[in-house]
């Protein structure tokens, strides 16, 4: 370290000192600085908690995945209705346009989805668990902006 590079620590050192020792307001500036470590602290703490929570729900949530995989027994009806009802909301954009009926795992669709997505829908739906066959009874809409189609889609 060069002696300008000393000097200059030094400098630094010092003012920090007189900052921190100022008899008027150190006082003031120590418990500032106090308080914002256990704040930082306890900032890290929430955000290790939240992260270890959510790996441990991600890991229950693959632990079940993988036991319903591995499971060969039946699946019930209405168990089976709602796995369907939950994955319309992922695969349509208006998944209350769409009625299902689920019958010894024979699944009835009826009502009205854009043709873009039927084939992609059918395709999701014959292959969850449980589904034995899937009949298509749905109405194809074509959804432009502002059709009524879209507005009907909508309610």
């Amino acid at each position: 370290m060069t002696t300008l590079a000393r000097i200059a620590a030094a400098f630094a050192a010092g003012a920090v000192a007189m900052y921190f020792m100022d008899p008027v307001v150190g006082r003031r500036r120590r418990a500032l600085m106090r308080d914002q470590g256990v704040s930082a602290g306890h900032d890290v703490e929430n955000f290790v908690r939240a992260k270890s929570r959510r790996a441990v729900h991600r890991l229950n949530g693959t632990v079940a995945r993988t036991r319903a995989r591995l499971s060969h027994g039946p699946v019930d009806d209405d168990q089976l209705l709602e796995r369907i009802r939950s994955r319309l909301g992922h695969l349509l954009e208006h998944p209350r346009s769409v009625e299902v009926a689920v019958r010894d795992g024979n699944v009835v669709l009826t009502g009205r989805a854009p043709a873009a997505d039927i084939d992609h829908l059918m395709e999701a739906i014959s292959g969850m668990r449980g589904v034995e066959d899937v009949e298509n009874r749905l109405w194809v809409v074509r959804a432009t902006a502002g059709s009524q189609t879209e507005q009907e889609m909508r309610h």
